[in-house]
């Protein structure tokens, strides 16, 4: 098997461009010629670097960006894609990628300079909370070449930011700079350019000072919100809610609060 080129840059918990952040790994898309397009090589890395921080202990936050200033992902390689058939993509099954992005258990904050169009605005969605640069750009133009959203921008963009607005970005191919993107809930925040991995290692360094089983366990009953009825969501939130009675962290942090002390998390 040939070596394949090193398409995903990761830099383990502790370390960061703003310095040592406990518990926060940075999680690169490194292919800045290309606007960081979303490869199968590529999408296959960053799934196995995802995976494995996700199994790690010691991670408890997770900032995904892409390298250069122009995109965080301008979409879908269209080159390698433009021969495929529908024979090919059903045995090549490469959304399965997706779908194992969308379970991994530790909070993701994307933070996003430049584009992030087609698959790479699918991929920023997939993040838990979205940091945005001023100049970003969101944006799902498949309907220009031929095709739609495949990678869940159909849905997770509805559930975002509603039906009407979500029907004209994806039929029309309009686009949405980062100050509308704020307006209509589909980003956390916007910051100056140059403060973007900053400001999202800083929110993400904040997410990994809270006890991880109630911040695994609370994640996901949020995305549980956006699948199932009213009276089904609130019985999966009060399961969770019962199940973190059986932690260390919880008992630590109520007699915390009791003591009038700092909690001290053991993730246990």
């Amino acid at each position: 098997m040939t070596a394949q080129a090193r398409l995903i840059r990761v830099e383990s918990p502790a370390i960061g461009p703003a310095g040592a952040v406990e518990g926060v790994a940075l999680v690169v898309l490194d292919r800045p010629d290309k606007l960081n397009a979303l490869s199968a090589a590529l999408m296959e890395q960053l799934v196995d670097a995802l995976e494995a921080l996700d199994r790690d202990p010691a991670c408890r936050c997770i900032v995904l960006t892409g390298a250069g200033e122009r995109a965080f992902a301008a979409g879908a390689d269209i080159k390698e894609m433009a021969d495929a058939t529908p024979v090919s993509l059903s045995r090549g099954n490469s959304f399965a990628r997706w779908e194992r992005i969308g379970r991994v258990r530790t909070p993701i904050v994307a933070a996003v300079r430049g584009y992030a169009l087609g698959g790479g605005c699918e991929l920023a969605m997939t993040a838990d909370m979205i940091v945005a640069s001023e100049d970003a750009v969101f944006g799902q133009p498949e309907i220009s070449i031929g095709v739609m959203p495949g990678a869940g921008g159909t849905q997770r963009l509805t559930r975002a930011i509603g039906k009407a607005r979500a029907m004209e970005m994806i039929l029309t191919g309009r686009r949405m700079d980062a100050r509308e993107a704020e307006a209509v809930g589909l980003v956390t925040t916007v910051v100056p350019a140059e403060a973007t991995i900053d400001a999202a290692l800083e929110l993400a360094s904040r997410v990994a000072a809270m006890p991880p089983l109630a911040v695994m366990a609370a994640k996901e009953a949020v995305l549980r919100a956006f699948e199932l009825p009213l009276s089904s969501g609130l019985e999966f939130e009060r399961r969770n809610f019962y199940l973190l009675f059986a932690s260390d962290d919880q008992k630590e942090g109520m007699a915390a609060f009791v003591e009038k002390r700092p909690p001290g998390w053991t993730g246990s």
